[in-house]
């Protein structure tokens, strides 16, 4: 299989376990040499923390990526995370289509909702345009809310069974993303999951349901699901560790009041590297 590269493309928040501060160490940790684009830097994320500092680099992003381009240098996959503003998805369509390897991977997790509201700053006409995005995704990994607002379905309007979770499938799908895997599925109170549709089909990976709500635990399950993924794994074996990996991450913070900012993922980390890699598939 040999070695391989992953660029993923989100901000910086430098205090409070999101988004590169996680993507960047748990895919490293999977053995896959992991470069990263910056979109933004934070002082720290804003759920919970206020007056943090902004710093927009959208300026860059795409003289990052025409440099890339000049020195010849591509990804066997790009994932993207948040992105802060509409301009920052047509810049990152344009990475992208220039410095992806030959079959390489493009894997969108529309980072921008939950629970039936979208993060503050963002509008319906970026749901809409994230939509566009995940409609040339290899693999998309949206929760219940974002595949909502990307494909204009109310959330929350009927009961959340597998009917409704078919539905959504269906209408991702329809958007154009080869592969979807979402997450936040729960049939059961103390059952949460993640819905994968794969060449027609759909499968269920169902785990424990942790009763505390953590930031930044969507940023590690979409980072641990790439690094498997990247190391040979099959999509619904990729589903599974990083569901497991996040469980466990939750778990080594629960009770924890000083840590509300986010999950002790570090902790879980030896498993998840022995997982990754003591069950690789050979190359």
């Amino acid at each position: 299989m040999g070695d391989r590269k992953v660029l993923t493309i989100q901000d910086i928040s430098c205090v409070g376990q999101c988004s590169l501060t996680v993507a960047l160490p748990i895919i490293s940790a999977c053995g896959i040499e992991t470069a990263i684009l910056p979109s933004a830097v934070l002082s720290t994320h804003t759920g919970g923390f206020t007056g943090n500092t902004f710093h927009d680099l959208s300026g860059d992003m795409l003289a990052i990526g025409r440099h890339w381009k000049k020195e010849g240098i591509c990804f066997d996959a790009v994932y993207t995370g948040y992105l802060g503003s509409i301009d920052q998805i047509a810049y990152v369509q344009t990475v992208m289509d220039e410095t992806l390897a030959p079959g390489g991977l493009r894997i969108i997790d529309p980072a921008m909702a939950d629970h039936g509201r979208l993060y503050h700053g963002f509008t319906d006409e970026f749901a809409r345009r994230m939509g566009g995005l995940c409609g040339i995704a290899d693999i998309a990994l949206p929760n219940i809310t974002e595949a909502c607002l990307m494909t204009g379905t109310p959330y929350g309007e009927g009961p959340m069974d597998e009917a409704y979770i078919e539905m959504l499938l269906d209408k991702v799908s329809a958007l154009g993303a080869k592969c979807v895997v979402m997450k936040g599925v729960s049939y059961e109170p103390e059952k949460l999951g993640v819905a994968v549709r794969q060449n027609g089909k759909t499968s269920y990976y169902f785990h424990e349901k942790i009763a505390q709500n953590f930031h930044g635990t969507g940023d590690c399950y979409a980072s641990a699901f790439v690094g498997a993924l990247m190391q040979g794994h099959s999509v619904y074996e990729s589903v599974a560790i990083a569901a497991d990996f996040t469980v466990e991450s939750m778990k080594m913070t629960v009770g924890d009041r000083s840590h509300w900012y986010g999950v002790r993922f570090e902790k879980a980390l030896p498993g998840l590297m022995r997982r990754v890699n003591g069950n690789r598939p050979v190359s």
